[in-house]
C-alpha cells in the first residue's frame, strides 16, 4: 500500500466512503471527518456513504448530511434527498413482499446465533433495518474472540445467507448484492456513469477499513483504507492501494484534504 499522499487526485469526481471506523473514531462523528464531507461537496465532488448501517440511519444522512446520496445495508438500496421536491427517496433491491419474506427466514436464524453464540447480541439498530440480520460482536457487547465471529458467519451462510463481517457487526442477507453492486446501479441510474469506466479514469475513489469493504477495495483503482484497516490484514482478499497515517474519522480527513489540494482548493476543515 502507498502512502495516501501518492494519490492522484485531480481527476476525482466522486468520493464513496464506508461510515463506522472509517468516518467515525471510537463511535463517534467527529467535527472533523463530517467538516471533511462538507468541505468536499462544497468544492463540487459528489460524497457518497456506502455503509451497512440501516434503512433508519440512512433516512438521517440522505435528509441532514452533506451528501449527494446514501448507499444502505450493504447494499440492499440507496437513498438520496430529491431537493426539487423536498423528499426522500429510496431505490429498493427488493420489493416489500420479498422484503417481510425473507424477515421471517432471518428470525429463525436470529435464534439460532444467539442460541448458539454466547455473548453476541442482535445489533442495538436491527429495529430499524429492512433487509438484513445485524449480529454485535464489539459494539455493545464484550468483543468477541475472532473464532465466534466466524461462527456466526458459518451458521449465516448455513441458512443460505451472504454474510459478510465489518469492524463491529456481522451482517447477513438473502441475495446476491452487495456494496459493490448497487454503486454500480446507483451511478448509472442516477448520474448515467459507467462506474468501471469513470473507476479506471481515476474519478471515484473509496474509503474503507473492514472486510465488508473488500470488493470495493479490489474494484477501484483508487482504495483508500484508513490506518486501522492493517488490522484486518489477514482477512481481506483485497487490501486498498493507498492507505492514510490516521486511523478512522482523522484517516478520512486526512484523504479529504489531500483531494482537496490536488483539486487545487484550500481544505475548509482541521
Amino acid at each position: 500500500m502507498k502512502p495516501v499522499h501518492q494519490l492522484p487526485g485531480a481527476q476525482v469526481a466522486t468520493v464513496f466512503t464506508d461510515i463506522d471506523d472509517t468516518l467515525t473514531t471510537a463511535g463517534k462523528l467527529g467535527a472533523p471527518a463530517y467538516a471533511a464531507l462538507e468541505a468536499l461537496q462544497r468544492a463540487g465532488l459528489r460524497v457518497i456513504p456506502v455503509t451497512g448501517r440501516p434503512a433508519g440511519w440512512c433516512d438521517q444522512i440522505a435528509r441532514l448530511w452533506p451528501v449527494d446520496a446514501v448507499i444502505g445495508e450493504n447494499g440492499a438500496f440507496y437513498m438520496w434527498h430529491d431537493h426539487a421536491c423536498g423528499q426522500l427517496r429510496t431505490r429498493h433491491i427488493l420489493d416489500a413482499r420479498a422484503r417481510a419474506d425473507n424477515a421471517a427466514r432471518m428470525e429463525r436464524v436470529r435464534e439460532r446465533i444467539v442460541r448458539e453464540v454466547p455473548g453476541c447480541a442482535p445489533a442495538s439498530d436491527q429495529f430499524c433495518r429492512q433487509y438484513d440480520l445485524a449480529i454485535d460482536f464489539r459494539e455493545d457487547v464484550v468483543p468477541l474472540p475472532r473464532a465466534d465471529v466466524d461462527r456466526i458467519a458459518r451458521i449465516m451462510e448455513e441458512a443460505g445467507m451472504t454474510a459478510r463481517i465489518s469492524s463491529i457487526h456481522v451482517n447477513g442477507w438473502f441475495g446476491n448484492y452487495d456494496k459493490l453492486s448497487m454503486t454500480r446501479l446507483l451511478m448509472a441510474e442516477r448520474y448515467g456513469t459507467d462506474l468501471q469506466a469513470a473507476a479506471q479514469q481515476g474519478q471515484c475513489v473509496f474509503a474503507g477499513d473492514s472486510p465488508n469493504d473488500a470488493p470495493m477495495f479490489g474494484y477501484f483503482p483508487l482504495s483508500v483504507g484508513v490506518a486501522n484497516v492493517l488490522e484486518f490484514r489477514d482477512r481481506l482478499p483485497h487490501m486498498p492501494r493507498y492507505i492514510t497515517r490516521e486511523a478512522g474519522g482523522a484517516g478520512f480527513a486526512e484523504l479529504a484534504s489531500h483531494l482537496l489540494l490536488s483539486a487545487h482548493s484550500p481544505p475548509a476543515f482541521s
